[in-house]
Parts: structure tokens; C-alpha cells; sequence
């Protein structure tokens, strides 16, 4: 029974994230979600999700290039909400923040590759922490960060990126196995290329699409609502018994 309770997810008014902010919606899950920039859009759409769902819906701003802003994020959370239950680590930074890391391996910098680390794995950790600690006044809860196939398969320009999503699926299996006693699971859901607008903005994007569908035994891309629907299933109790884990969701496509 997942209605009343709390998810907490980075990112959330876009793609993947929302994706998954609709499916929890749906469950009757109160919902708060962070933005980057886009206030009014955040806001205009926690209004929709009350109106349409009949849940609590907030929308905070935080900068993931910043994570220890995560400290003021949940003291806002815990003034409009009693409780969390799930956190999703969804958020992602793309244009010039990923300059240096999202290129050839000969021409990845430093600072580049730092950020999307920042992004990936720190935001992770501190966002998880945050939210730890309020599981565990409520009896446990689920942490889901997500993550890329491009750790186990080579993509073009992924070098970077991919790195650091192995790095935090490392790091989901290190929180599962100290977070345990606590009654909170830490899972990761790898997804294949997913069409959103942040594979749009490869440079090779038509490439990518076109070879998804080819390798798929399901002949597609995959869709957001892929990802949402597993992100739900590691949240319920039909998962109660999966910790440590990667899910990968890719249409067979790492098989091939």
C-alpha cells in the first residue's frame, strides 16, 4: 500500500523524473520535487498534480552542482510534510557544466568529469542521507538512484558520464548494506537510451536511436515511462526483498 506516503525525487518536472512523478502520483503518493531554474513551471505543476491526483505536491529549487543544499531542501520538505518514505536521485546537468566530461576520452578535463561526478554520485549521497534519516523515524523506506547502461556499454562520448553512473551503483550497494538494519533499501535502475530531451542533445542522437530499435528484441527505444514503472515496482512491497541491486532496463539491448 503506497498511498499517503511521501517520495522525495531530484528533477522532477521533466523526462525521466517526470515520468516518475506522474506514476507516483498515481499511487496516491505525496510528491516533493525539486527543479533547477524553472520555478513557475514547477509550481504550475505541483498545482496540476493536486488538482488531478488529490495529493500534496511541492516543488523546492536546488542545484545538484551544490549538494550540500540538500540540508535546506528537507528542512523545507519536513514544514510541508510529515513523513518520507521514498527518494529517487534522478537529477541530472547537461550544456556547460558538462563541458570536458562529455567528449572523447582524449579530450576530457578534469573539472568536467569532477562535475558530472558531483552530480551523479555526491548529490547521491547526500541526498540519500537526507532522507535516511527521516525513513528511519517512520520505520524505513526505499532510495533509488538511477543510472546508465553507458557504464557497462561503450557510447560515444560517455566516457565520463558513464564512469560515474558505475561509481554510484557502486555506491548503492555500499548505503544498501549499511542502511539494511535500518529497514531501507538502496536499489539502482540502469536504463538504456530512454527519449528524452537530454539524449536529443547528443550529438549523435538519430544514430543512438536508430541502433536502439535495431538491437531491441522489442524493436524501440525506451520510453520514461520504462524507467517510472520500475522505480514504483523498487518502492513497493512486491520488492521488499531486493536491496543492493541494479535493475537494468534497457529492451535487451546490453545482450546483443
Amino acid at each position: 500500500m503506497l498511498q499517503g506516503k511521501t517520495l522525495v525525487i531530484s528533477g522532477g518536472t521533466r523526462g525521466i523524473g517526470r515520468a516518475i512523478v506522474l506514476a507516483f502520483a498515481k499511487e496516491g503518493i505525496d510528491i516533493a520535487f525539486t527543479y533547477n531554474a524553472n520555478g513557475e513551471l514547477a509550481t504550475q505543476q505541483a498545482a496540476e498534480l493536486e488538482k488531478e491526483f488529490g495529493i500534496k505536491a511541492r516543488a523546492y529549487p536546488l542545484n545538484i552542482l551544490q549538494p550540500e543544499e540538500y540540508k535546506t531542501v528537507f528542512e523545507a520538505i519536513d514544514k510541508d510534510f510529515d513523513r518520507v518514505d521514498f527518494f529517487i536521485s534522478n537529477a541530472i546537468i547537461s550544456g556547460r557544466a558538462v563541458v570536458g566530461g562529455y567528449t572523447k576520452f582524449m579530450k576530457l578535463k578534469p573539472k568536467g568529469i569532477n562535475n558530472i561526478f558531483t552530480a551523479t554520485v555526491n548529490a547521491f549521497v547526500v541526498g540519500a542521507q537526507e532522507a535516511a534519516k527521516r525513513m528511519e523515524k517512520v520505520g524505513g523506506g526505499s532510495i533509488i538512484s538511477l543510472s546508465s547502461t553507458g557504464n557497462l556499454v561503450y557510447i560515444e562520448n560517455y566516457s565520463g558520464h558513464g564512469t560515474c553512473k558505475a561509481a554510484v551503483e557502486a555506491m548503492v550497494r555500499y548505503a544498501a548494506t549499511e542502511l539494511g538494519e535500518k529497514g531501507i533499501r538502496v536499489n539502482a535502475v540502469s536504463g538504456g537510451p530512454i527519449e528524452t530531451d537530454a539524449l536529443r542533445a547528443f550529438t549523435n542522437y538519430e544514430e543512438v536511436k536508430d541502433k536502439t530499435a535495431e538491437l531491441s528484441p522489442l524493436n524501440r527505444m525506451g520510453k520514461p515511462e520504462d524507467m517510472a514503472g520500475a522505480c514504483v515496482f523498487l518502492c513497493s512491497e512486491k520488492s521488499s526483498w531486493v536491496t543492493g541491486h541494479t535493475l537494468v532496463i534497457d529492451g535487451g539491448t546490453t545482450f546483443k
